[in-house]
């Protein structure tokens, strides 16, 4: 017995060492036999991968991702779209309008966010008297000067994007929250610290109660279509 099991023993050692052996081979970019390949290429659309008789028959190119067509904008993101310069700040005065509506919500959350990622330097009252301002001299003062006349386009863009040896800050807060330190900023500029409540009128936002504001999604038709789609989404239609 003992003799049988040390026979099988050394030929399972064999044929292990020889699979290995026969394994390894000149071309490095063949990976050999693989086990459920299917793990490792599906059947299913990838959108960063492009597999060889894997086309979509639907996107130009057979590419399972496809780039958007120029000058688009993203869904509800008109009112942040950038088209211009880091070093226009002027002109974004002049051009860019904040797309919030100013109430207490949006004005104390731009307090919070002001607090938070500006007054280090510009101060609680934005008077350039933060703990950076302090030690590095020059911070602007919102209540005096040009500074105290600035538009919200030009706050917005030089959060945004910076300026002189203010560091751009939007990768700290998205375009929602610079509009809301921007609304807040301006009534820094008029000495006002504190963020007074809404009357009944002023706390409902109305600016999506228009007419012609979208009622909600279509379950009958494709309010959406894309170019190349075809009538049967549901239809394979792959080689």
């Amino acid at each position: 017995m003992e003799r049988f099991f040390k026979v099988g023993a050394k030929a399972s050692l064999i044929l292990f060492s020889a699979s290995l052996l026969s394994s390894c081979g000149n071309d490095a970019t063949n990976p050999g036999t693989e086990y459920a390949p299917d793990m490792y290429h599906p059947i299913s659309y990838e959108p960063l991968k492009q597999l060889d008789g894997n086309k979509n028959a639907i996107n130009p190119g057979g590419l399972n991702m496809r780039v958007p067509a120029a000058n688009t904008i993203a869904r509800g993101k008109m009112g942040y779209y950038i088209h211009i310069s880091k070093d226009s700040a002027e002109v974004a005065g002049r051009e860019l309008r904040n797309p919030l509506t100013a109430n207490s919500i949006n004005l104390n959350e731009g307090k919070v966010l002001f607090l938070r990622f500006c007054s280090p330097c510009h101060g609680e009252t934005g008077e350039g008297d933060g703990l950076v301002g302090q030690k590095f001299l020059g911070v602007p003062n919102f209540t005096q000067g040009r500074y105290a006349s600035l538009p919200t386009g030009h706050i917005f863009h030089v959060i945004t994007n910076g300026r002189g040896r203010m560091m751009p800050h939007g990768t700290q807060v998205n375009p929602e929250e610079r509009w809301k330190i921007a609304m807040y900023v301006q009534q820094l500029q008029k000495g006002i610290v504190d963020v007074a409540e809404d009357d009944a009128a002023q706390a409902q936002d109305t600016g999506s109660l228009t007419a012609d504001a979208p009622g909600g999604a279509s379950t009958d038709q494709n309010t959406n279509p894309v170019t190349g789609t075809t009538n049967d989404p549901t239809k394979d239609i792959r080689d």
